[in-house]
């Protein structure tokens, strides 16, 4: 991974940081699956508004449609459901761990599915240390939060699987703006989810007066999602599928330093410790380091 590669990857990181948060004020009011349909709708709409402002042709996605529904189903509507509908009864932590197993899944779907990607003990080794350091941030917050039923867990679980089948697939779209993949994409979410809600909601089950709840919305919509994916798509490109996954690792800590810095949070030794962990896992799946060790050795 280059270096525009690695800031990437921590500011996609950064972003998504907060979806597990804001995710929670949202289902407080909003069911799970209009929440879904909320965050595609509006940034798709979002998208397609940039695409024109910058004079982007939308065309490329339009004759691709049946790859775009997939990729949809893949990296929006199945996770962000069972996402939602976990949080319903499980904390954003404990959430958030599950969601960090993301590059554990790519890593053997990609073993299976790809030739350029194949599964190595480097890659399951960094991977592992930074499953372990998410666990280790939420430290006591996890362990006091273990509750929840099994049904839950395994929502979010799936919704890492689903991510990994996901990001596998994106890979065929790298010749494609990174923008028209991503509005394509959030496009064909919003056209699946449309029926969906309208058959199982009323209109005012899923509309709210809250503006704190539609504040969280607009989060969700522009920047973890609308934004956020475009840089996704640009990094599946640039550094491969496996890399881009590696986001979900960097979620649990951005999380945490953005309560430090905006809610007056302090950090505890054993944040430090998960971020340190974190960090090493970084490092040692990017190899560079291991690899200057080893000549200067020799």
């Amino acid at each position: 991974m280059s270096a525009s590669d690695w800031g990437q990857l921590l500011l996609l990181g950064f972003l998504w940081g907060g979806t597990f948060f804001f995710a929670r004020i949202a289902v407080a009011e909003i069911p799970p699956l209009a929440l879904v349909l909320y965050r595609v709708s509006i940034a798709a709409l979002v998208l397609h508004l940039w695409l024109r402002t910058c004079g982007i042709s939308f065309a490329p996605a339009l004759a691709r449609s049946g790859s775009f529904l997939c990729l949809a189903l893949l990296n929006n509507v199945i996770p962000f459901s069972l996402i939602f509908t976990g949080q319903t009864e499980i904390g954003a932590g404990l959430a958030s761990i599950f969601y960090a197993t993301t590059p554990l899944w790519t890593i053997l779907i990609a073993n299976l599915l790809t030739a350029d990607e194949k599964l190595s003990a480097t890659k399951l080794a960094g991977v592992g240390l930074g499953i372990a350091g998410a666990a280790i941030m939420i430290g006591p917050g996890l362990l006091s939060n273990l509750g929840g039923p099994a049904w839950a867990k395994l929502a979010v679980i799936g919704a890492a699987i689903s991510y990994g089948f996901g990001v596998v697939y994106a890979k065929r779209f790298k010749n494609m703006k990174p923008s028209v993949v991503a509005t394509g994409q959030l496009t064909a979410s919003t056209i699946v989810m449309l029926p969906i809600v309208f058959l199982l909601y009323s209109p005012a089950a899923i509309v709210t007066s809250s503006v704190p709840i539609w504040a969280a919305v607009a989060v969700l919509a522009v920047f973890t999602t609308a934004l956020a994916f475009i840089l996704y798509f640009n990094l599946i490109a640039s550094a491969g599928a496996t890399n881009a996954s590696l986001v979900t690792l960097l979620v649990p800590a951005s999380a945490i330093l953005l309560g430090t810095v905006f809610l007056g949070e302090r950090l505890e030794p054993f944040e430090f410790a998960g971020m340190t962990s974190i960090i090493a896992s970084l490092l040692i799946i990017d190899g560079r380091l291991f690899r200057r060790w080893m000549r200067q050795k020799s």
